[in-house]
């Protein structure tokens, strides 16, 4: 393929982190199944010991966290409502048809709610995980609190775990979506077909950066 037909849509620092996310959100969610399910003790052996994945459980999720806040921080602009999702979410029956409508920017309504739960998830696994944190934190909240942050916590781990799995399905569903977070690039007939408005946007910049080289 010539090089000139692709898109960059995400750089290497962001594809690092994304796959930083991904590997520690693997860890963190089968040495939490080996916690929750007897059934599944086994899983807690992919942090070690059972004993050792009792420590480094938590410590490896504040890591996912601040990997996932970086992209936040990154991606949040690209991914506030717009009069546009409407249009999306209405013909979400075209959508699974492998059709596109609407004008789509960086991102669609789907990624966009993917998006958001995800950090709304994490936000309370994180805060819910705090106050369970032995020895660290759990002696300074009252029983109470803390069974309910128990509660919390495996809530917003469900849905986390069924959030990404949607997200898995999503990018192995529509081709070309694992090359750009493993090689960074897209064709232009992709970003084109479903990211139109983004599309021309990328289009409209490249004719600024070539004048800026010497």
């Amino acid at each position: 393929m010539k090089k000139h037909d692709r898109i960059q849509r995400y750089s290497a620092p962001e594809r690092i982190n994304h796959w930083i996310v991904a590997f520690c959100f693997v860890l963190v969610t089968l040495s939490g199944l080996g916690f929750f399910f007897p059934s599944f003790n086994w899983l807690m052996h992919v942090l070690g010991t059972p004993q050792l994945a009792r420590i480094l459980h938590p410590f490896v999720g504040v890591m996912m966290f601040v990997a996932f806040m970086l992209m936040f921080f990154r991606y949040w602009r690209h991914n506030l409502p717009e009069r546009q999702d409407l249009e999306w979410a209405k013909n979400i029956h075209k959508i699974a048809q492998n059709e596109e409508v609407g004008d789509t920017g960086r991102y669609n309504f789907g990624q966009k709610c993917v998006f958001w739960a995800a950090i709304i998830s994490l936000v309370l696994l994180l805060a819910s995980g705090i106050v369970i944190w032995r020895p660290y934190f759990a002696g300074a909240f009252a029983i109470p609190v803390i069974r309910l942050a128990l509660v919390v916590h495996s809530v917003s781990a469900v849905i986390l775990i069924i959030v990404i799995m949607v997200h898995i399905y999503a990018a192995l569903w529509v081709k070309g979506t694992i090359t750009a977070m493993v090689e960074g690039w897209v064709t232009s007939a992709w970003a084109k077909h479903h990211h139109p408005r983004w599309y021309r946007a990328v289009r409209e910049r490249q004719p600024e950066q070539q004048e800026k080289r010497p």
